[in-house]
This record gives structure tokens, C-alpha cells and sequence, in this order.
């Protein structure tokens, strides 16, 4: 509750002119700094009390007596406090040397409660769904493409810090990229620790080598065991490869049973993703290069992903299971989402890392130019109203349920915020509010 009223502070929702317990005028030229550690709540502010300018700390509370319950009059950290936030007016509180600060009461409109009340205690992820149709389009549009940059940032900041962890590797920092984005979210986690044990240096020695590229792979998934699928002669040659390439190069499996395949299609069983990482590798992984090189073409980065497996895998989705498992390669849609997971996401982090910004709004464009993901997610956003026509929009809408729905930030969410402040607009009734009636129970002075 206490950050709702840090909240309301932070974005002066209550107004630039307010009034103190003592019918002073105080004018709020600078709200100051949220604090997130110990101490008052707000640095550096800066008021106007009657025709005098102070500046120093703000602190906020639900009651005016957590001031002395949470010993504040006791702490002179808090002396320099100019100004005592309350929702319940219900104590005056001094300094240590028994001076009175001012003091000022948040009136809270019923329809705010209400709205607010709706937002953190619905227990749907979508609490605002039925607020989407009434937010003007200019807020939802210009809070989507805020949206789908800062994913987009996300995913790049995941690329530079692989980067620096592969000693400024391009190269290996895009193998292990594409590795993760191959394991499509269930073995995202398994993939990238695969491409992590195999240096690529090792696969180049063996690029012109299909057999010993797979023995490579599946061995470091520790999917090979010779006392497994004893009849099944690819499965024991690929046995047979590893076990003299492990012990050439010193290489260590990595722990069994980290894959998934719980509701997955034989198609996309994770057998068959090592086989097209494999694949990827044949000639030697120059993958970075060929992206950038055709990014700078103007030529479609897409075709790089037009992999097809043969021989074994033609036939099989695992080992010692015969079974035709559909396409050889990989769907339309499975290659828009290493174009949103890969591609894109490194290109971005190499203009970052380079100042390239052309190259960088290249990254975003071509995210508009891809078709949008189609997911349960993106399906329940467009049952609400708001619809994806793009990458662009469907990558917001993931970022918008991953980063703010489900973990409840509707304070930090556009959309949380225009609603509370519509809400703010109505006059304070004489009705108390309900997030401060009798017998409520104030949230501790903690910081979240």
C-alpha cells in the first residue's frame, strides 16, 4: 500500500499545488528521488511552503503514527525531512530537536480505491482487461512500441554479456545464441549449456565431417550411451566417434536428463534440433558473418535457416524409433522465431557495441516486416482488443504479460498509470477510502 503512495508522489498524480494540516500552500517544484534502499523515501526534493523554498527528503506512510512506530524520531536520518506524506492523519510528528514538520494528507477518490483495488487484487494476470477498450490508442500505441524496444534491449543485453563471456567471440557468441533459440523456450536452457561445453574451434576441425559433427553434439547432450539402442548401427557409430573425440579433446557430457519433451511432436523433439545444429555447422559456423553481410546486401537473412536433414534423421524424430516425422526442415513459423530470437537480437547488440545506429534501426525494422507470433499469450491479448499484426507488436504483448502482468507491476505498467490517474480526476467524496478503512492494516515500512 505504502508504494501506491510513493507511487502517487513519484509521478505527482495528486497535483503541483497541495495543502498541508495547516492550511499552508506547498507548491512541489521537484517530487526528488525514489529511494529503494533504507531511509527516507524521497531525496532531494524540492517544495515551496507559503513563499519559502526548502529542499531536503520526503517520507511517506499510511498513518502519521508509523512515524513513531517505525522509529523514525529516533533516527537522524530523518531530520532533514521537509515534508510527511500520511493517508491517515492520525499523529503530528516532530524531529529529534522537537521541531514540527509539515505535514500532508493524500485524499483518495473512491474511484481510484476501486481501480486500484481491481489491479492488485485481481488474480486474473490481465487485470486490466476490462479498462483496454476505454485507454486512448495513442497510449496503447506509443506503450507497445516502448514495449518491443525494451524486449528487444533485453534480448540484446543478453547477447553482449554471452559476448564477454566468450572473451568477445562473435562467432561462439552466435552458436550459443542460435543453440538457446533452438531449443524453443522448453529446452531453451539444455541447448544453450550444449553450445556452451563445445568450443567452436573443435566443430571447425570437424566441419567437413557430418557424422563426427552429430557425435560431437549428441555425445556433450549426453544422448549417447553404447549400452543403449545396441541394434541400431548409426546410433553405435555415433557412439563409437564420440568416445574417441571426448577423450581427444578432453570433453565432458553434460548431466543427463536436462531435456524436455512433455507435449512435444515428435517433429520437434530435441534429437531433431541437434541434427539442424549439426547441420548449421557443416562447412564451418560463420554464422555472425553471413548475417551482417547480408543485413548490409539488403538480402533476406531468412534463407540462412534453410536447413534440411537427410539420411538418418529423414526417417527418424530419436534414435532407434522409425518414424517419418514430417518436414526435414524447419516450418515458416519456426524460422520467424529464430529471425526475432537470433537475428534480430544480434544485430542489435553488434550496432550497440559498435555505434552503429543504421544497423541498429535495420534490427527494428525488420521486426515490423515479420509475421506476429501466434501463441496462447498473443491469442488471449487478441480476444481483448489488442491485436498483432507483427513481430513488432506480438514481441510487446509477450513483454507486456512477462514483465508487468504477472508480476504485478501495474504501477510501472502505461497502461496501470493512465488508468489510476483517470481515476484520480474524480472529486474526493466524503465516503472513506476502502483500501483505508476500519481495521485495515498497513504494509510495514520495507522497501519492495
Amino acid at each position: 500500500m505504502e508504494a501506491l503512495y510513493q507511487f502517487l508522489w513519484q509521478h505527482t498524480m495528486l497535483g503541483r499545488r497541495i495543502t498541508d494540516s495547516d492550511s499552508r500552500s506547498i507548491e512541489i517544484i521537484d517530487p526528488g528521488i525514489l529511494n529503494t534502499d533504507s531511509g527516507p523515501d524521497f531525496f532531494n526534493a524540492k517544495i515551496k511552503i507559503d513563499n519559502t523554498v526548502w529542499i531536503g527528503n520526503i517520507e511517506i506512510h499510511i498513518k502519521a503514527s508509523d512515524w513513531y512506530r517505525h522509529n523514525h524520531h529516533t533516527d537522524s536520518s530523518y531530520d532533514n525531512i521537509i515534508l510527511h506524506v500520511v493517508g491517515i492523519d492520525d499523529a503530528r510528528i516532530r524531529r529529534q530537536d522537537g521541531s514540527l514538520i509539515p505535514q500532508v494528507v493524500i485524499p483518495l477518490p473512491p474511484d481510484f480505491c476501486h481501480t486500484y483495488n481491481h489491479l492488485s487484487m485481481h488474480p486474473a494476470h490481465l487485470r486490466c482487461a476490462s479498462y483496454l477498450s476505454s485507454l486512448p490508442k495513442l497510449t496503447v500505441t506509443d506503450w507497445l512500441e516502448s514495449l518491443a524496444i525494451e524486449r528487444l534491449r533485453m534480448k540484446s543485453e543478453r547477447v553482449i554479456n554471452t559476448l564477454q563471456s566468450t572473451g568477445n567471440d562473435w562467432e561462439q557468441t552466435c552458436f550459443i545464441t542460435l543453440a538457446r533459440a533452438l531449443g524453443f523456450g522448453l529446452n531453451s536452457d539444455p541447448f544453450e549449456m550444449l553450445a556452451r561445453s563445445l568450443p567452436l574451434r573443435i566443430l571447425h576441425h570437424h566441419s567437413d565431417n557430418p557424422l563426427q559433427l552429430q557425435a560431437l553434439l549428441f555425445g556433450q547432450a549426453a544422448m549417447l550411451d553404447q549400452s543403449l539402442h545396441i541394434f541400431d548401427e548409426f546410433y553405435q557409430l555415433l557412439c563409437r566417434e564420440y568416445y574417441f573425440l571426448a577423450r581427444k579433446y578432453g570433453l565432458r557430457p553434460m548431466r543427463p536428463g536436462l531435456w524436455k519433451y512433455a507435449r512435444t511432436r515428435p517433429q520437434n523433439f530435441p534429437h531433431r534440433r541437434i541434427a539442424l545444429l549439426a547441420k548449421a555447422c557443416e562447412g564451418g559456423f560463420s554464422m555472425l558473418s553471413l548475417i551482417i553481410d547480408r543485413v548490409r546486401k539488403k538480402e533476406d537473412v531468412s534463407k540462412l535457416f534453410d536447413w534440411r536433414l537427410e539420411g538418418y534423421w529423414h526417417t527418424h524424430s530419436s534414435f532407434d524409433a522409425d518414424a517419418r516425422s514430417g518436414s526435414d526442415g524447419l516450418s515458416a513459423a519456426s524460422v520467424t522465431l529464430l529471425m526475432i530470437n537470433t537475428v534480430i537480437p544480434l544485430i542489435y547488440a553488434y550496432a550497440a557495441t559498435r555505434g552503429e545506429i543504421e544497423l541498429g534501426e535495420y534490427a527494428l525494422a525488420l521486426l515490423e516486416t515479420l509475421p506476429s507470433e501466434n501463441n496462447s499469450i498473443i491469442r488471449e491479448w487478441n480476444g481483448y482488443g489488442l491485436r498483432s499484426e507483427n513481430a513488432m507488436r506480438s514481441q510487446a504483448l509477450l513483454q507486456l504479460r512477462r514483465e508487468y502482468c504477472e508480476p504485478r507491476k501495474c504501477l510501472r505498467c502505461r497502461f496501470g498509470h493512465h488508468l489510476l490517474r483517470r481515476s484520480l480526476a474524480t472529486t474526493p467524496g466524503s465516503v472513506p477510502c476502502p483500501l483505508l478503512g476500519v481495521g485495515a492494516v498497513p504494509c510495514p515500512d520495507r522497501r519492495d
